[in-house]
């Protein structure tokens, strides 16, 4: 499908456009097409004229993102500056999708409201963190989501209730191309000094136990029912294990980290070693919580 077949929207529509320099692991090929919307109306737009065969990839931050060497087919979507609005209110929070989980955080603990700390966390965006139900240090969104807007193929724009989502375990069922545009997060009234402090906690842990400052994503594998993935990585002999400039991390080995040159390719090649030492050695088959997509160079 060729150029001219793309509706023109308001934003910003690019061709052949790097994606690795977007992802945290800085890797894989380009999109066929870049979109970054101007606002939700844009958006809408665009997808209510975007012909039905071409493929349609949405990415937030892409901290737990791998996108394979070849690139992605079709249209990738960016959500940017139209969409990172942050609205407090008495009893909660509304987020455009493309504010980043602690800037939301960050916006709640200013305003006094306690409930959202655990978003300080999570690496990523309020989009993707909808997409797969994120969670961390005793809280997820599950817990906090009180609604979410989305556009779907057509270019309808809906909202969904937490229920109709049915969130689980890092799994939403968000109909299939729809594209989280805004949420509400509940909050309560609390202390600032407490809320202050468990942030603190929160970010003193993750630099402590993560490797924050490496090209790596969030937490490669889903903690499976009872046990944590960590550990049967590590039971498995594969804390540090290499493929070419790919590693598990010493620090913490349910991440991946990227050396410096690492392909698209080593980093899923080592996942699955790391999948298929784990299944030899406990019998369990873990999942991937890093989404992986594109095609192979």
């Amino acid at each position: 499908m060729t150029a001219s077949t793309i509706p023109a929207p308001r934003g910003r529509l690019k061709e052949h456009e790097p994606l690795a320099p977007m992802t945290w692991f800085r890797v894989g090929g380009p999109a066929e097409f870049l979109l970054r919307p101007a606002d939700v109306e844009d958006l809408c737009e665009f997808l209510r004229n975007l012909p039905l065969e071409m493929p349609l990839t949405v990415i937030g931050a892409a901290s737990n993102l791998i996108v394979r060497d070849g690139g992605i087919n079709g249209v990738v979507i960016k959500l940017a500056r139209g969409f990172g609005d942050v609205e407090i209110e008495a009893d909660g929070v509304i987020a455009g999708a493309a504010a980043l989980d602690v800037t939301v955080s960050e916006h709640a603990a200013a305003a006094g409201l306690t409930g959202l700390e655990f978003l300080s966390g999570i690496p990523g965006t309020i989009g993707g963190a909808v997409a797969m139900n994120a969670g961390a240090y005793g809280g997820d969104m599950a817990g906090v989501l009180d609604w979410v807007e989305i556009v779907i193929r057509g270019g309808a724009l809906r909202r969904l209730s937490v229920q109709e989502l049915g969130l689980s375990y890092r799994h939403s069922n968000l109909p299939a191309d729809a594209v989280v545009v805004r949420a509400r997060m509940r909050a309560q009234p609390g202390d600032a000094v407490l809320i202050a402090t468990r942030m603190g906690e929160i970010k003193a842990k993750r630099e402590a136990t993560q490797p924050v400052r490496a090209r790596t994503g969030g937490s490669t594998f889903a903690n499976p029912d009872g046990q944590k993935a960590w550990e049967l990585v590590d039971a498995a002999g594969c804390r540090g294990l290499t493929i070419g400039k790919a590693q598990i991390s010493d620090l913490h080995c349910n991440f991946l980290l990227n050396l410096g040159g690492a392909s698209a390719a080593e980093l899923e090649g080592l996942g699955e070693e790391v999948r298929r030492r784990v299944e030899d050695k406990s019998g369990v088959k873990l999942r991937w919580e890093i989404k992986r997509i594109g095609v192979p160079a």
